[in-house]
């Protein structure tokens, strides 16, 4: 069974780890020969080694706290007052941290004006939505509050030698003696947080305040029967009802930071080991060294296991035609390998002969491109499966595959697999082609369940109370000295594929029933499993890549990169490492004076962060020098030098993931590349996909992109007739809304209005505020917020559509997209105002951006069946949010034009003109 790899993502709260880690010394501090004290860097870095050795996250982050004032400071000017000074040992580890962090490849996370605890909760709730189980490592109690089942966990770090503790709602539950986790911050404003200065109510200590809870649910059940708790602490409650409330206003962790989850920043990568080694050099970490190394790099492989035969046994199936039962409780079980010609031919007859068949191929790799076949298990009644074999040379496996095609291109028989796109591209490596009709399992669970994970193993927790045999318990777990399931002893093979065969098909029994009863069918069956098969051909098509011209592009950016480097120098007539915040920050405010109040961070040293740059940028040409030479680098380290080593070998082309069961909304992502985030918003940036290109002088790349579909289809849901006739008419929809907030003749529209009007079309459909207005323009928050108003006023129908929503999210706990995908909610009626704020633009989101990727999945799905059914040479090879993108060979241009169009803009009769824009060229760019 190869299921999507699981996204586990860790949240490292900075500075309460360092801290832990320098006291955790303060009897006996590390100090190296040059007196440098090194305790809090080097229980930092212990801590961090341990948990990537132990857990193994595929993305992590360090988030840490900057210096300055936050909202909270602005309503209670005493919070977090009564801290001690910072030792000065943590002052001075902190950049050796951060560089530590940059060498290892982890990305360090702030925002200005925001505490470490707001970020991180901003990030966990964003990567949850997006499919990741989260685990925000901290020993701060407070994070309790942002816990979602199944998906959002607190990892308190280990003790003295100890394990580390995992919590989840039950234990914080259990730890507060609270019924639920948003109950935490009713907990903190009635007890208060001697740690952050939090007051709560004076003597109430977390017994009472989890009695008062247990009688009167939240902090303002507490206060709002105050007159029935009797004496002093009565007294007690009724004379500070105004310090609780702003008690627990400050308490809770905010989840609407300026931050954005990016799966691809936040990737965990291969450290740079020399830079390493280089740190810990200075560090005197010698033996910390070796560790690293040990955790790091490859260890010795597992050697080749001797295969063993199983007795053939086989004669009674020939004779059996109709299929059992399904008993979904039962576990007992009878799982055969069969492992000759006759055997073979006598499994195909019997499972053409079924209604629906489970099969699971076991590889080699989970790079499909590289997979090479060991076996196939089939299932189709609980309890049985059969397993059959693949040794010898890709030929022999060939002519054994034969043996099995009558099966494979039965179109009466159903094909069950979980995560059938991998299973169905291995056998397209052999030249197999499967035909339907297909039940993905993976797919069935993430239509029913879109918020949760979709791995087989978690499946058959939820559905079956089942736990199946890991592939860990085979090989072991993931990473450099992983083994092969090559090495499998056969009959541990039959075992292990026979389960996975037979609880996957027993899940499709259950699934079934549960679109059925839950009025999924239609999105399972007309959107989501058709476009199984279109995925799977567009990653084995791939993408051309032109080498050189990355070259070009990464020697054009080191000269930037260096020139720019040099001009800074120059302004600043001093030498230093510019990517260094601390010495950019002595540089800029220190001996340039770029600011009379310059920010600093809780490190005392100059905060040079991006948004500073930006407010400095305007009047000081070093400050934008410094972010384009930031932006060069990453440009250059993140696509321009890391694409051409992503390129196949056998195939000289790169071939993505498309990750479908993965966002809650239904849209697609891209992995291993993400090549949905080429950036396109600037020059140098663009250049990117210029080196997109055809593969011959025949072909072309062609684009297609959805004009403003979700606009379109707000327009279409919301009923509202001011945009709707805007659309119908083809008007230039950000001038119309420029010309009618701005109250101005449509002609005499500005750049800047028009701008300003699309930011608030688009952030209106993502619930965007008057602050998060004024951070994506130039106005300020009064400004943002009398254009939001005056926005509702232009388009009241989209005022009343939201507003809708909410209400119907709150009644029925969920929201539907046009074509019927569902996403519930949880937290629509929760009393913690920040999770159901975020719950509230869920459910105004959701349907549109759900129905715009439902929509662009029957486009994909019909255009890939009718460039099928021509017959054409022409390659689907992309899919970018809105956009669809294909090799065209020359000769069909005109014809897959049309086809594109036509498929494009019928996809789904919404109510408003759906206009797609195209354009060719060389190179993807050239297609723009």
């Amino acid at each position: 069974m190869t299921d999507n790899a699981t996204n586990k993502l860790f949240l490292l709260d900075a500075y309460a780890l360092i801290f832990r880690s320098y006291f955790a010394f303060a009897r006996n501090p590390r100090v190296t020969s040059t007196g440098l004290d090194t305790s809090a860097i080097f229980g930092f870095t212990t801590t961090l080694m341990d948990l990537m050795k132990r857990e193994k996250p595929s993305h992590l982050a360090v988030v840490f706290d900057v210096e300055g004032p936050t909202s909270r400071h602005e309503t209670f000017p005493e919070y977090k007052a009564n801290r001690d000074e910072t030792p000065e040992g943590i002052k001075l580890a902190i950049p050796y941290i951060k560089t530590l962090l940059e060498a290892m490849n982890i990305p360090i996370v702030f925002s200005t004006g925001y505490e470490a605890d707001d970020v991180i909760g901003t990030l966990a709730y964003q990567a949850s939505d997006e499919g990741f189980t989260v685990y925000m490592m901290t020993p701060d109690k407070d994070f309790g509050q942002l816990i979602r089942p199944d998906k959002i966990y607190m990892y308190k770090p280990a003790r003295s030698g100890g394990s580390p503790e995992v919590m989840g709602v039950k234990e914080v539950c259990d730890k507060w003696n609270i019924q639920r986790v948003d109950q935490v911050i009713d907990m903190l404003g009635l007890m208060g947080d001697a740690v952050d200065n939090i007051p709560g109510i004076p003597g109430v200590g977390e017994k009472t305040a989890a009695k008062l809870l247990g009688q009167f649910d939240t902090l303002e059940g507490v206060l709002e029967h105050s007159d029935e708790i009797k004496g002093k602490l009565g007294e007690k409650v009724r004379a500070n009802k105004e310090q609780a409330i702003l008690s627990k206003q400050l308490a809770t962790i905010l989840t609407d930071a300026p931050v954005t989850f990016d799966p691809t920043d936040f990737h965990l990568d291969d450290p740079d080991m020399d830079k390493v080694k280089n740190l810990f050099e200075e560090l005197e970490f010698r033996t910390l060294w070796k560790r690293f190394g040990e955790t790091f790099l490859k260890g010795e492989q597992n050697t080749p296991a001797p295969t063993s035969s199983v007795p053939d046994l086989f004669s009674q199936l020939e004779a059996q035609t109709e299929q059992p039962q399904s008993n979904i409780s039962s576990r007992d079980h009878f799982y055969q390998c069969i492992d000759d010609e006759a055997g073979i031919r006598a499994l195909t007859k019997v499972l053409c002969n079924q209604s629906s068949v489970c099969f699971d191929t076991e590889t080699t790799s989970l790079v499909t491109i590289d997979a090479k076949l060991i076996g196939i298990a089939f299932s189709y009644e609980a309890g049985k499966a059969f397993y059959v074999p693949f040794r010898g040379s890709e030929d022999e496996k060939r002519e054994r595959l034969a043996l099995l095609q009558p099966f494979f291109e039965n179109t009466e028989v159903e094909k069950i697999a979980h995560n059938l796109k991998y299973d169905m591209a291995v056998l397209k490596n052999y030249d197999l082609h499967i035909a339907g009709p297909f039940f993905d399992t993976m797919i069935a669970h993430y239509v029913y369940r879109p918020d949760g994970r979709h791995s087989m193993d978690i499946v058959a927790q939820d559905l079956l109370n089942y736990t199946p045999k890991s592939i860990e318990t085979l090989i072991g777990k993931k990473g450099k000295n992983q083994g092969s399931m090559e090495d499998v002893p056969l009959e541990d093979l039959v075992e292990y594929a026979g389960e996975d065969a037979d609880v996957t098909f027993q899940l499709s029994v259950v699934l079934k029933t549960l679109l059925k009863e839950n009025e999924l069918e239609r999105v399972f069956n007309d959107v989501d499993m058709p476009l199984v098969e279109v995925l799977c051909d567009m990653e084995r098509n791939g993408v051309h890549i032109d080498v050189n011209a990355l070259s070009e592009l990464s020697g054009l950016l080191e000269t930037s990169i260096t020139e720019t480097e040099a001009r800074i120098k120059e302004i600043a007539n001093e030498d230093f490492n510019v990517a260094s915040p601390a010495q950019l920050g002595v540089v800029l405010f220190d001996k340039l004076k770029l600011s009379s109040k310059p920010k600093k961070t809780k490190t005392g040293q100059y905060s040079t962060s991006e948004d500073i740059l930006q407010e400095l940028a305007g009047e000081h040409e070093i400050a934008k020098l410094v972010l384009d030479f930031r932006q060069l680098s990453k440009l250059k380290s993140t696509y321009v030098d890391a694409l051409p080593k992503l390129i196949n070998a056998r195939t000289k082309r790169i071939h993505t993931s498309f990750n479908q069961a993965v966002t809650a909304t239904g849209r697609l992502s891209s992995t291993n590349p993400n090549l949905q985030n080429i950036p396109i918003r600037t020059e140098k940036g663009r250049l990117v996909r210029k080196a997109f290109v055809a593969s011959a002088a025949d072909t072309v790349i062609l684009a297609a992109d959805y004009s403003q579909i979700e606009l379109r289809l707000m327009a279409a849901m919301s009923g509202d007739e001011t945009m709707r006739n805007a659309f119908a008419e083809g008007q230039d929809i950000h001038a119309t809304t420029a010309a009618s907030i701005f109250q101005t003749e449509l002609e005499k529209v500005t750049r800047e209005q028009r701008s300003q009007a699309k930011t608030v079309n688009f952030g209106i459909i993502y619930g965007v505020s008057a602050f998060g207005l004024s951070q994506q323009t130039n106005l300020s928050r009064s400004e943002a917020a009398e254009l939001i108003k005056s926005y509702f006023q232009t388009y009241p129908g989209i005022r009343a559509y939201m507003d809708k929503q909410v209400e119907l999210a709150r009644e029925q706990g969920y929201v539907t997209t046009l074509l019927g995908r569902k996403r519930h909610l949880a937290d629509i009626n929760s009393r913690n105002p920040v999770v159901r704020g975020h719950a509230e633009r869920n459910a105004v989101n959701t349907p549109i951006q759900g129905s715009a990727a439902d929509i662009i999945k029957l486009a994909m799905a019909n255009i890939h069946r009718e460039m099928n059914a021509n017959n054409m040479r022409s390659r689907f090879i992309l899919q970018v949010h809105d956009e669809l993108v294909f090799e065209a060979h020359t000769s069909e241009l005109a014809e897959l034009k049309e086809l594109l169009r036509r498929n494009m803009e019928n996809a789904y009769d919404a109510g408003v003109p759906l206009d797609v824009d195209m354009g060719e060229g060389n190179s993807w760019l050239e297609a723009h």
